[in-house]
């Protein structure tokens, strides 16, 4: 590498920033152009995509898939480190290495792929009594103190779980819990597992389309939904909730709510009530000339009629797509797409029952129940996951124009 070559550099290795590098070297190899050699680099603290929409599930550990073949095949540098701050007017970003010491890196267009993180607003006990499935750590940290209840008395306590937070992550890890707490407590354990949600009905997100079946897989799991109550405080022992209510249970689990990566507060921009970055058609971050945004990082524009992506891999895979071939269009002069995503569905697993699949934004129901399962493995376990390490195969999957991502 020279000290002249111009740079494209990716921040985040999720499913935005990993389809963000490849669209990036996908048109500058289609390009071929001759003139100024172009790097395309992606910085994240390890070479491997997380695949987060399955941390309710056992063995969280297993659930990564590694990058670099990937990246050597298709000619993406891999940077290794944790960007801690962005200097837009210089065109450069400060990172920290595994050794802790910082580093710089240049660039003259950069994607903005740092994804998003779990919320978690000033309620006591929640930084040091709580767990979470936000990320592999976190997930793999549950896990083990989920296989540790056994060695404890059998107690009311000991065989609860609270899940704060009725929203798809929620629901999901709340399917899953019941019979995952009888194989390691007992088959005939009377384990609960109740579900805190502050608003009116179970998955306030997800509409009233899918919402009858929702209710009914919940039911038959034996899973309690205690709606229009809040958490109020946290501790070793179980929770208080908002309206007084003391509840004994050594697991809680919160699920409420995502907000974008802090890197997006570094930009004198606006952002929406999530902290994303509101982004043009192209998916460039509003007044900011050599950055673009993709992911649980921007606020885009799916159509013409008022939707906007969700923090979801479904958006961020194609987004990414889109976000690499602009980057690169935008440095070589080419043409610039705008990013649409106009097909919308929802597929959410509910444990042993099933899983309930829907389309469009108004949830409308077509399958459920274990052929709905079916295609949430598929999606999961095989759609979700980086193309195989050829280098043609790969850029034929970061097409934007052709991709169409279920």
């Amino acid at each position: 590498m020279t000290d002249n070559r111009k740079r494209i550099l990716v921040v985040g290795a999720g499913f935005a920033g990993m389809w963000s590098a490849l669209g990036a070297a996908r048109l500058l190899d289609a390009a071929r152009t001759h003139g100024e050699q172009i790097e395309v680099a992606l910085i994240a603290p390890e070479p491997s995509l997380h695949m987060r929409p399955r941390l309710h599930e056992e063995n969280p550990l297993s659930l990564k898939a590694p990058l670099l073949p990937l990246f050597h095949a298709t000619g993406i540098r891999f940077i290794e480190g944790s960007v801690r701050d962005i200097r837009a007017k210089d065109h450069e970003v400060e990172a920290v290495g595994t050794d802790g010491k910082a580093f710089t890196v240049r660039y003259d267009k950069l994607v903005l792929a740092s994804g998003s993180a779990l919320f978690r607003p000033p309620v006591p006990g929640l930084d040091s009594a709580a767990f979470s499935i936000d990320q592999i750590s976190d997930a793999a940290r549950l896990e083990a103190h989920l296989d540790a209840l056994a060695s404890q008395p059998d107690t009311p306590a000991r065989n609860t779980v609270v899940v704060a937070g009725g929203g798809f992550t929620g629901i999901e890890i709340a399917a899953e819990l019941p019979a995952r707490l009888r194989s390691i407590l007992g088959e005939h354990t009377a384990v609960k597992v109740i579900v805190i949600e502050q608003a009116d009905a179970i998955g306030p997100d997800l509409g009233v389309g899918p919402r009858p079946v929702i209710e009914q897989a919940l039911s038959e799991l034996d899973i309690e939904v205690r709606l229009n109550v809040a958490v109020k405080s946290i501790d070793t022992d179980g929770i208080v909730t908002s309206n007084g209510e003391r509840i004994n249970a050594e697991t809680v689990i919160w699920t409420a709510g995502m907000r974008a990566n802090a890197l997006t507060k570094q930009f004198n921009a606006e952002r929406d009530r999530l902290g994303r970055l509101h982004v043009d058609a192209s998916l460039r971050v509003t007044g900011e000339d050599d950055i673009f945004a993709a992911g649980d990082v921007a606020f885009a524009a799916t159509d013409d009629a008022g939707n906007h992506a969700l923090m979801s891999c479904q958006h961020a895979m194609n987004m990414g797509r889109f976000a690499g071939h602009n980057v690169a269009a935008d440095l070589i002069g080419g043409e610039l797409l705008p990013y649409r995503q106009p097909v919308y569905v929802t597929c959410l697993e509910l444990g042993p029952w099933g899983a309930v699949f829907t389309e469009g934004w108004d949830r409308q129901i077509k399958l459920v129940g274990n052929e709905a399962k079916a295609l949430k493995r598929q999606i999961c376990t095989e759609w979700i996951y980086p193309p195989e390490a050829d280098r043609k195969a790969a850029f034929d999957a970061a097409d934007p124009m052709v991709t169409v991502v279920a």
